[in-house]
């Protein structure tokens, strides 16, 4: 069970940081690609910001 627990976390991780990876030219951001996708969970909950941007590379507005 822990392992399949384990799985889905890494699926929803991955499939975040790729999301985020290819919509990075949607954000106001121009320097740390590598910083900011792997560390999106962490900046999702503590920054405002960063919320919009990853939101904005999710959905091209």
């Amino acid at each position: 069970m822990g392992t399949l627990i384990g799985l889905i976390f890494l699926a929803f991780y991955g499939v975040g940081a790729w999301k985020f990876w290819t919509g990075f030219n949607r954000t106001d951001f121009s320097t740390g690609k590598a910083y900011l996708t792997l560390l999106w969970p962490v900046l999702m909950i503590s920054n405002p910001s960063y919320r919009r941007n990853f939101n904005k590379a999710l959905k091209g507005k």
